[in-house]
């Protein structure tokens, strides 16, 4: 049996990819900073203390391990968000802590495989129609210079012999995103509206553009690209752009509702310009065959769906509980 290690497998991409692991037979582990949620029991490890990490390495020998911590940083977040700190904790997730791992594979774990997920945001304001592998690093954030670092962190040790990929995800979404996220806040506000006809989703800019892929396809993704038999970059990605308002229309006629009803615009939200990226993931099907499978309208909604769902489930066991309870009362009393 093929042992994993997932490096973050309390967010998206970690659940989504220890499911798939599960069901291909895998023998999935997973390392967090705290405890989340997961399908696997998770393991606390210190990524910034090299010993800690050679030492839980060394007990697990894995096969595969997928490096998926990251810092996300909305500006709504509450958290001290100085420039200062925002660039400490994006390179101590994105480069000290991966190449801490990296070096132990090198000293102890020769057949080990890597994967390392970086962003779209290493291109920063790319002015190319769209971008590859052979588009320069352009980084203009901390999240964006701190994964550019780990990809370069990736390509030194893949020279010194070590098994080493990387991913340059672009945007890439499910029912599981955090609710900072822009898919999640609208998926929110058409179960909001179908609650409150008055209620207004506020917006920042409809007209930005975005590549949107659905993420249970890109943690396929990860998979293939380490069972080549060569280390490589690649990107991930649809290879189209699609507006914030198609997003939202389609979201909102996913519920039956007219999203110009429920819908206002606050450009004084908006906190940088928007440069769309748009993904050439050419290499990557060349190599592995593959090719998203759920379009954009069919993620949309999808993603609605499953909200819905989850909404009735939890209004479903809201109204259940008071039945169980009178129930067991009722049963004392006798």
């Amino acid at each position: 049996m093929r042992r994993a290690l997932i490096v973050g497998a309390g967010g998206q991409d970690g659940r989504l990819l220890t499911d798939f692991l599960l069901q291909r037979g895998y023998a999935v582990h997973g390392w967090t900073r705290t405890d989340a949620l997961s399908a696997v029991a998770c393991e606390c490890v210190d990524l910034l203390a090299p010993a800690a990490v050679e030492t839980a390495l060394g007990n697990l020998e894995p096969d595969e391990i997928y490096y998926l911590a990251a810092f996300h940083h909305a500006s709504e977040d509450e958290i001290e968000n100085s420039a200062t700190n925002l660039e400490r904790r994006s390179f101590d997730v994105h480069v000290t802590g991966l190449r801490n791992v990296l070096k132990a594979i090198q000293a102890f774990l020769p057949r080990t495989r890597l994967f390392y997920a970086a962003s779209s945001h290493v291109f920063g304001k790319a002015v190319a129609k769209s971008q590859n592998e052979q588009t320069p690093f352009a980084p203009d954030s901390a999240y964006g210079i701190s994964k550019a670092a780990g990809v370069e962190c990736c390509r030194a040790l893949r020279r010194a012999g070590v098994y080493a990929a990387s991913g340059i995800l672009f945007n890439h979404e499910s029912s599981l995103r955090k609710s900072s996220f822009l898919s999640q806040k609208v998926v929110q506000g058409v179960l909001r509206a179908r609650r409150d006809p008055a209620f207004r989703l506020v917006l920042g800019d409809l007209d930005a553009r975005v590549d949107w892929g659905y993420a249970p396809d890109y943690v396929d993704a990860m998979h293939r690209i380490l069972q080549l038999p060569r280390p490589d970059d690649f990107v991930i990605a649809t290879g189209t752009t699609h507006t914030v308002r198609e997003f939202v229309e389609t979201a909102f006629a996913a519920a039956d509702l007219d999203w110009c009803q429920h819908v206002a615009i606050d450009r004084t939200l908006l906190r940088k310009a928007n440069h769309p990226l748009c993904g050439d993931a050419g290499k990557l099907r060349a190599a592995t065959g593959w090719s998203p499978t759920v379009s954009f309208s069919e993620m949309v909604r999808t993603l609605v769906a499953e909200a819905l769902k989850a909404h009735r489930g939890a209004r479903k066991l809201r109204a259940a509980v008071p039945v169980r309870v009178g129930a067991r009362a009722a049963l004392a009393a006798r």
